[in-house]
């Protein structure tokens, strides 16, 4: 089961039963591009009533597959579940695919960063809301299997819709100072990027951008590294010079034994 199937499966069952589903994705993005996708899901605890068998319903072996770890799904104190999922993330291609993975609402995810010499500048954007409804959750190929949206006649009989049983909410921590005329979310005090998914139908274009300067061991290491390196550059200059002056004290060392040995040599051996 995808992680898209996974949410029509759940937001049908809520929209179904009249429970409320919450998720709530967070991307964390490390100053060295590296970092972690996690997504939790809660149901509250009217789901557990109407539908007792929900944990050996969810069949996630396809997630655990994708390289997902998966924790629960657990009991909440209040006697919901809650479901855990997150996945380690290298770079930036690979943070965009975990985020598309998920499938709407959050809708057309990006993580940028672009590096200039020791300075990187991150960017984070994605469309979010469900613009059809509990349809938005399904891809082309379950709709194509199904002959149509799984649980559309009964939901549309409910009269269930995202603003009665769902939310969402999308968080993203950025490395860096924020530009925040190209940033559009709320600032947490801890610094995280959060937006709240629109669920009536509208979009709403989450931005952010932050500018990543050398950290503060980046900032005095060069320092350093350039004295290191004029030190280098003199001591290479000096054994230079010492090795140039070796090589003409020998010189003229010998040159002044040959001028005394010559006389002698001379006395000793006339005529030569």
């Amino acid at each position: 089961m995808s992680l898209r199937r996974l949410a029509l499966l759940l937001a049908g069952l809520f929209a179904l039963t009249g429970c409320q589903l919450d998720v709530v994705a967070d991307v964390v993005v490390n100053p060295d591009g590296t970092g972690t996708v996690t997504v939790t899901a809660e149901a509250d605890a009217a789901l557990v009533s109407e539908v007792p068998t929900i944990t050996d319903d969810l069949v996630l072996d396809d997630i655990a597959a994708a390289g997902w770890t998966i924790e629960g799904p657990t009991a909440t104190p209040d006697g919901g579940l809650l479901l855990v999922l997150s996945h380690p993330f290298e770079g930036k291609d690979e943070a965009t695919n975990l985020l598309r993975s998920l499938g709407p609402p959050f809708n057309d995810p990006t993580i940028g960063r672009g590096q200039d010499g020791d300075s990187a500048t991150n960017i984070a954007r994605a469309n979010l809301g469900l613009p059809d409804g509990f349809a938005s959750f399904a891809d082309d190929d379950l709709v194509s299997a199904a002959g149509g949206v799984p649980f559309a006649a009964r939901i549309e009989e409910s009269g269930a819709d995202p603003a009665s049983s769902f939310s969402a909410v999308l968080n993203v921590t950025l490395p860096g100072e924020l530009v925040d005329a190209e940033t559009n979310a709320e600032v947490l005090d801890d610094g995280t990027l959060r937006w709240t998914v629109p669920v009536d139908g509208s979009i709403l274009e989450a931005s952010a951008r932050s500018e990543q300067e050398p950290s503060a061991g980046g900032q005095w290491a060069r320092p350093v590294a350039t004295v290191a390196l004029i030190a280098l550059i003199a001591w290479v200059g000096f054994m230079t010079l010492f090795i140039v002056y070796v090589a003409v004290a020998r010189w003229r060392r010998s040159r002044r034994y040959r001028r005394r040995a010559l006389p002698e040599q001379e006395a000793t051996h006339p005529g030569w």
